[in-house]
């Protein structure tokens, strides 16, 4: 592409995608602590919530989210001169987080928990709304 910079409409869309994924995150965490707590007794507190979140296969899914936004922050934060990032890394970037914000029934584990957090969620499935419209520009 020869374009080492990336542009700031692109850059603008990444910060705008990086805060519907925060939200979208927080989101989907409440609600998994409401099931979990359901399923398995109150959690304590932050501490115990935040061992789960990191080491519970109940929270596993999300990690998917998690690792999305880091992206993200690398992307946005990179400052090497020897590997910058292009116009094309970023964008790519956008078409992942579209791709793994695609529900379905018979995708992958985040993509079927999402499915059915769609089904339990008007949170979800507004910020969903949201995520795509910026994704769909």
């Amino acid at each position: 592409m020869g374009d080492e910079n990336v542009s700031q409409m692109t850059r603008d869309a990444l910060k705008q995608l990086r805060q519907g994924l925060l939200r979208l995150h927080k989101t989907l965490l409440d609600m998994e602590r409401r099931g979990y707590e359901r399923a398995r007794g109150r959690i304590g507190n932050s501490y115990e919530f935040l061992q789960l979140v990191l080491k519970d296969p109940w929270f596993d899914w999300l990690h998917r989210l998690s690792e999305m936004i880091v992206q993200i922050d690398e992307t946005l934060d990179n400052r090497d001169p020897e590997q910058p990032t292009t116009e094309e890394d970023a964008k790519a970037l956008l078409a992942r987080a579209k791709s793994l914000l695609a529900p379905a029934e018979s995708g992958s584990e985040f993509q079927k928990n999402y499915f059915l957090a769609l089904q339990q969620s008007p949170d979800v499935v507004l910020l969903h709304a949201e995520l795509m419209r910026l994704l769909g520009k």
